[in-house]
């Protein structure tokens, strides 16, 4: 059976048949794997249920692996799942969710703030791959936002404005915004703020995109008062309803999203209940700032 796509959000995101990721995949399916992120960007795998040994393979058959060091405050010998996942449970190492005051669950909590994943990187990510293995009994879905259409639904006015701006992205900022700032000097340090573009176009289709993030805090050369109420306008903008998809997650589901074309976000869930989440990334090409 060949590999469809069919549209599920109102102006992108995809749900694919006819493809079993557990087996090995094939250069063609790969292929058509990669062409369906360029032109639908989030894409879903219902149903498959897969260890994570099998969401490995099938993520570096897309490409290289961006590992996930430092980008959380779990700690080295706190860890649930190898450097080759990103754990964005809400569980500790005895797979016991985190408590209400665990100061990593409330950083966690910025994750339910619109971003990019690992724009707090000098290379940002390409794919992100998120594996659903447990879910709350209501709320913790995650919704996208199409960048490239909101892009296209700006004036020419706005699109100048953004033309050639570079903005500084750090998970300090992010959490800020939330009121979390219990960092140690060591974190801070480790979370620098990076540069990137505002603007960016795939090398596929040549289309442009907003590149936002609640990671983004400043406008390389512009007040910051002025920078703050401008990328705020661009989310508002990037995240209305005729541009986003939201997605209700069943174990077993598979979403993969461009973070060069997409934000997404979280929604809130009961925190005594497990959310059991594990991300695979693939890494991305470059730096987006020279």
């Amino acid at each position: 059976m060949a590999m469809t796509i069919r549209q599920v959000g109102p102006c992108f995101a995809g749900e694919v048949d006819g493809i079993d990721l557990m087996q090995p995949l094939s250069r063609e399916d790969a292929a058509a794997i990669h062409a369906g992120m360029d032109q639908y960007a989030v894409l879903v795998f219902r149903e498959q249920a897969l260890e994570d040994g099998q969401q490995m393979a099938f993520t570096q058959s897309l490409g290289g692996i961006e590992h996930a060091i430092g980008t959380s405050l779990r700690g080295p010998n706190e860890n649930r799942l190898p450097t080759t996942f990103a754990d964005v449970s809400n569980l500790d190492k005895e797979n016991k969710p985190f408590a209400r005051e665990d100061r990593r669950r409330l950083f966690a909590i910025g994750n339910q703030l619109w971003h990019s994943d690992s724009s707090f990187k000098e290379t940002p990510a390409k794919y992100s791959l998120l594996n659903a293995h447990a879910i709350p009994s209501k709320g913790g879905n995650t919704e996208f936002a199409d960048m490239r259409a909101a892009y296209d639904a700006l004036d020419d006015e706005t699109k100048a404005r953004a033309e050639g701006q570079i903005c500084e992205h750090s998970q300090v900022y992010s959490r800020g915004k939330i009121g979390f700032t219990d960092f140690t000097d060591e974190e801070r340090a480790r979370f620098a703020p990076v540069r990137q573009v505002l603007l960016r176009t795939h090398p596929v289709t040549g289309r442009k995109s907003l590149y936002l993030s609640s990671h983004a805090g400043s406008i390389v050369g512009w007040p910051v008062p002025e920078a703050s109420i401008f990328l705020r306008d661009l989310a508002e903008h990037a995240t209305q309803r005729e541009f986003v998809y939201a997605h209700e997650w069943r174990v077993g589901d598979l979403v993969i999203w461009d973070n060069r074309q997409t934000m997404h976000r979280a929604r809130p869930f009961p925190a005594e209940e497990p959310r059991d989440m594990r991300r695979t990334t693939l890494a991305g090409d470059g730096p987006t700032v020279p």
